[in-house]
């Protein structure tokens, strides 16, 4: 029979709130204990492993090397612990009173709503908390165990089960300044234009914006398009969205080389091994609905091969 721990979950979370808080003083506001409930913990630690994990540089108290790798292993085992006890939890209902779904911008909104309609016929008391989200913030949501189920781009690392791939292009209004150079665009000219952007809260987003220096930032898509068919500036947007624009010459695909570019749109669970019945069945609506779709628009939401 394996030893068993000497160390407890409750010593490892003191040791990742006074790492992450940024001191024993912090970390002890934030768990609600006193700070010498903590030095305590983190003493035992040290002395049960027989290892230094903090050091005085300076007025600082910094991990040592071993400090990180036993905070980095800490981290790992509570999350572990975490998503445990919610997939006991999830086991032991025969049904979710609410579900937590975040969807990428980039899903089509007729998609998503129609596979919220399907489930609600199939359980209309499950009560659904959609987050729409730009690019990392799908992911933060994910591992912060705030929803059941993610659906974001591969563009940004997220990782899961390929529903398509969404084809991108560079637009302006017919009449913008980037229309009437008569030429091949470089990215110096984009560099001296204004682009329209969808606000994104993840530390994804300086590098999103870096080097755009005239910008817009709006929170959806409905206002990024509007401010694009009024000649306010140009941006990349997913072809299916602006399909009609497209069609009425109100927006144009600007003339340059990278005006084309492609994203994977994945779907993930937040706990791939204790989902939960209903989190797992509206996942297959929505992975039905997906590849149906692509059937039906071949050429505008183009399926993953």
């Amino acid at each position: 029979m394996a030893d068993a721990p000497r160390i407890t979950l409750e010593q490892w979370r003191a040791l990742q709130a006074v790492v992450e808080a940024g001191g024993y003083a912090p970390a002890a506001e934030v768990l609600h204990k006193t700070q010498s409930t903590l030095t305590y913990a983190v003493q035992k630690i040290e002395r049960l492993l027989d290892v230094k994990v903090f050091e005085i540089r300076g007025r600082k108290a910094v991990l040592t090397e071993a400090g990180q790798v036993l905070y980095r292993r800490a981290r790992t085992l509570l999350d572990e612990a975490t998503l445990l006890e919610r997939g006991a939890a999830a086991m032991s209902r025969d049904w979710q009173p609410e579900i937590g779904i975040a969807v990428e911008i980039l899903f089509p909104t007729w998609l998503l709503v129609d596979a919220l309609g399907e489930f609600a016929q199939e359980r209309p008391e499950t009560r659904i908390e959609v987050y729409e989200t730009v690019m990392t913030d799908t992911i933060a949501l994910l591992k912060e165990g705030k929803v059941d189920i993610g659906i974001g781009s591969e563009e940004v690392g997220m990782a899961g089960e390929p529903l398509f791939t969404v084809d991108f292009v560079a637009v302006a209004h017919p009449d913008h300044a980037l229309h009437k150079l008569g030429r091949k665009l470089t990215p110096r000219d984009l560099r001296r234009h204004r682009r329209i952007l969808i606000r994104e809260t993840g530390p994804q987003r300086e590098r999103e914006v870096a080097g755009v220096e005239v910008r817009w930032t709006v929170s959806n898509k409905a206002t990024q398009i509007r401010a694009l068919t009024r000649g306010y500036g140009y941006a990349y947007v997913p072809v299916y969205n602006i399909l009609a624009e497209l069609a009425s010459g109100e927006l144009k695909v600007l003339p340059m080389p990278q005006a084309r570019r492609s994203t994977r749109i994945v779907l993930a669970f937040g706990d791939a091994d204790y989902p939960g019945r209903d989190a797992a069945r509206l996942a297959e609506i929505i992975r039905a609905r997906a590849a149906a779709e692509c059937k039906v628009r071949a050429g505008k939401l183009r399926p993953d091969r």
